[in-house]
């Protein structure tokens, strides 16, 4: 395994495939929504009833809908959707009603359930292969032994919770139930390695877009080569893994977190930590930004594999939108640490910087402002 910028390569001229991609057990915990791997085991994997209610309950959104109109829609009995009402409560999706009078929702709900969010991103390579947990160790792993498996391209792995989430640097991934969005999709680009990083700054400007675009007054910074941050905070990190040959990816896997209406951080990174919500004093639609997300994301992947001329658009629109890339006085942990001033960004992504004893190119250190 070899860490490029932040990228996670698993070359296999050089190591038996897949070998250095920890891989779990896996069991089925329930029917993989809209086809796909199985899930890990001490995962808790959405039965996809779930969603089907919450859809046949948003399309009759103005009655109350029986128990025995949903039982026979989703092909259950009465007393199991009681069940599955219940579960929904839990989950926090505000239902009024009883079994002997019907159901209806309140509120729309913010779960990032297929059912929900695959009509939002129709069109893209993402709304055909969208799987939903209550709760997983990672998000990435699941979607590294899906790819390994033989996933489709396009593939997208969402949960409500992480109690394993993945940062840069084996660093953990602050999780809370339900307050951000924890996502990984699985991509097969017809790429050599060695223009993956480029696809990982074409990642970020997608999650900056998205936002930018929901929140139209906000403004959002890059730090190379993985880091979105909000008036210096951190509120979203992108993990990138891949398996490859020399000169061909087999498969990667894009790892997205993005803290929205967390309210709070564990003191060990509050300082440096924010949200969408603290940021903005705002709640947030989860299900409204991950669509965003996809959508943009897609743009920029067909972009990347299409136009002969989005590797240099990339870069330019990574300069411009980064306060990182020229004129910051930096520390870079790499190779025992060293300070310069930021330069630019070479052709193939890396980050330049001019130190006292010359140019430095970074490779996968770090970057964080000088301290002063």
């Amino acid at each position: 395994m070899v860490r490029v910028a932040g990228l996670l390569f698993v070359l296999s001229h050089v190591l038996p495939h897949n070998s250095a991609i920890t891989k779990s057990p896996t069991t089925p915990v329930g029917k993989v929504s809209r086809a796909g791997a199985a899930a890990p085991r001490r995962s808790y994997q959405s039965d996809v009833r779930l969603g089907q209610i919450v859809r046949l309950l948003m399309d009759h959104a103005t009655v109350v809908v029986s128990g025995t109109k949903i039982s026979q829609q989703i092909g259950t009995t009465r007393s199991q959707v009681w069940r599955l009402i219940q579960q929904l409560r839990r989950l926090g999706v505000d239902i009024a009603g009883h079994p002997a009078t019907g159901y209806q929702l309140r509120a729309l709900p913010d779960l990032l359930l297929p059912d929900i969010l695959a009509p939002l991103v129709r069109g893209t390579i993402f709304s055909e292969h969208i799987h939903h947990y209550y709760k997983i160790g990672s998000t990435n792993i699941a979607a590294l032994e899906a790819a390994t498996a033989g996933a489709p391209e396009g593939s997208v792995f969402l949960t409500e919770e992480q109690t394993a989430g993945r940062g840069r640097s084996s660093r953990s991934w602050h999780s809370s139930r339900s307050a951000g969005i924890y996502c990984s999709v699985v991509l097969r680009p017809l790429l050599p390695p060695a223009d993956v990083l480029i696809l990982a700054l074409a990642v970020a400007l997608a999650v900056k877009a998205a936002v930018e675009e929901i929140g139209a007054n906000l403004k959002v910074d890059l730090r190379w080569p993985n880091d979105l941050l909000l008036e210096g905070k951190k509120f979203c990190g992108i993990l990138t893994e891949m398996s490859a040959e020399a000169t061909r990816v087999r498969h990667l896997v894009v790892g997205i977190g993005v803290n929205v209406n967390h309210s709070d951080f564990p003191a060990s990174i509050e300082k440096e930590a924010t949200s969408l919500r603290l940021a903005t004093g705002t709640e947030w639609s989860r299900v409204e930004l991950t669509a965003a997300l996809l959508k943009s994301l897609d743009r920029e992947y067909r972009n990347l594999l299409r136009k002969p001329d989005a590797p240099g658009s990339i870069l330019r629109r990574f300069s411009q939108q980064s306060s990182y890339v020229r004129g910051m006085q930096v520390h870079v942990d790499e190779n025992g640490g060293f300070d310069g001033v930021t330069e630019s960004l070479d052709p193939r992504g890396f980050l330049q910087v001019r130190t006292a004893h010359g140019m430095r190119t970074v490779l996968s250190g770090s970057v964080r402002p000088k301290p002063q």
